[in-house]
């Protein structure tokens, strides 16, 4: 394995347990104590990571949210399978939302071969992966937030009313049973709020580290989301809350 892929496989361990001991990484990884050691120093020297007692924990993003860059390839193998699941719940001729977001933008890469489909969209990586294929686009016109890739917009700019979408696929970056789903950003928040009140089925397309947190910005309640897509990962205590909920739980897997 190389370098660059055990350093992954680490973060998504830390992804899911949060906190893990050398000896425990050493096994999990299966590498020489010199070998995880190079590799912790390495990560921690990219910010990534914070070495502590015996161990490892994953650092804090210092404003909170993870750079686009980094989200594009963490979960990578939990994301896809998130894809491949929302997919098969678009069909030829549908007018859907794509937000703007590390897993829905892995959406796009499958809906190619959609006949007569129409993609609404404020995410640049969507845009350009959709550019030379058949579906129609159609952008969300506003401010372009650099640093995510994305066009955030108000009333007064667009006119979100003439909307048609039948099924929007949105990104959270916490969910909870008690506030629902939450974002960093205010202006992103504010753009899912519409689309959530304008779509006749809105799916959250999160992958299972998303679960269990609150963050900045309060997007919606569950009881305004169909449906949320999530990975094999997801705990079973969690899976259970939602037979109480009217918000459907989906796991995809591979």
């Amino acid at each position: 394995m190389l370098p660059v892929e055990r350093q992954k496989k680490m973060i998504d361990l830390l992804m899911i347990k949060k906190v893990m001991k050398m000896p425990e990484l050493k096994e999990e990884l299966e590498i020489s104590i010199d070998t995880l050691r190079r590799d912790i120093n390495t990560l921690a020297e990219q910010g990534k990571l914070k070495k502590i007692y015996g161990g490892v924990k994953l650092a804090e993003p210092k404003f909170g949210e993870a750079s686009m860059e980094e989200r594009m390839i963490t979960h990578l193998d939990e994301k896809t399978a998130i894809a491949k699941k929302c997919k098969s719940f678009i069909e030829d001729g549908d007018c859907i939302y794509l937000d703007s977001g590390s897993t829905t933008y892995q959406i796009a890469k499958y809906i190619k071969d959609k006949r007569n489909l129409t993609v609404i969209t404020n995410s640049v990586p969507v845009i350009l992966e959709l550019m030379n294929s058949a579906v129609e686009l159609i952008v969300i016109g506003g401010k372009v937030r650099k640093n995510e890739r994305s066009v955030v917009t108000y009333d007064y700019l667009f006119n979100f009313h003439q909307l048609n979408i039948q099924k929007a696929f949105i990104c959270a970056s916490g969910i909870t049973m008690d506030k629902g789903i939450s974002d960093y950003n205010v202006e992103e928040a504010l753009a899912r709020k519409k689309i959530v009140e304008l779509s006749q089925e809105v799916y959250v397309a999160a992958d299972s580290s998303k679960f269990g947190r609150n963050v900045t910005v309060n997007i919606t309640g569950l009881d305004e989301i169909d449906y949320i897509v999530t990975d094999e990962r997801a705990d079973e205590e969690t899976v259970k809350r939602f037979d109480k909920v009217r918000t459907e739980l989906i796991i995809s897997s591979e």
